[in-house]
């Protein structure tokens, strides 16, 4: 799964590092997402201040695009209460929340809160860059 903070780079810079990885995860892995950080993303880029970056209904395709192509789960409030250790943003806590629903084999994310927790009960919180060097050796099943 991938962490908004990540999407929002992948989405505003194409050939971006980010993006490299978001297309690879279209390509071999199953990409998660909750109604919850689906929300957040659709927030975030409707931001007047990414105006000079994409234009707007560029981003709402993006967003389009991660929704048909992302396996959507919804994290119950036993997901939410099993978030241990949680992270040291609380709004971050949604991320855990859905990787635990999802059983995720890993998050990437560029936000240092969730990086800190790397491994988070054994499942690896890791970069952009270190997704794409992992996906060149370790396919999923």
């Amino acid at each position: 799964m991938f962490d908004t903070s990540t999407l929002v780079s992948a989405a505003l810079r194409f050939e971006s590092i980010p993006y490299r990885a978001l297309a690879e995860a279209f390509v071999s892995w199953d990409l998660c997402a909750s109604p919850e950080s689906l929300a957040e993303l659709e927030r975030v880029l409707s931001r007047t201040k990414f105006d000079r970056y994409l234009p707007r209904p560029q981003r709402q395709q993006f967003i389009a695009l991660i929704r048909r192509n992302g396996h959507l789960f919804a994290p119950t409030q036993e997901d939410r209460d099993a978030v241990r250790p949680a992270c040291r943003d609380p709004l971050d806590n949604k991320f855990l929340a859905l990787a635990l629903a999802a059983e995720a084999d890993l998050i990437v994310s560029s936000d240092g809160d969730l990086l800190a927790l790397h491994p988070w009960n054994g499942i690896p919180v890791i970069t952009a860059r270190e997704f794409l060097e992992r996906s060149q050796t370790h396919k999923p099943q």
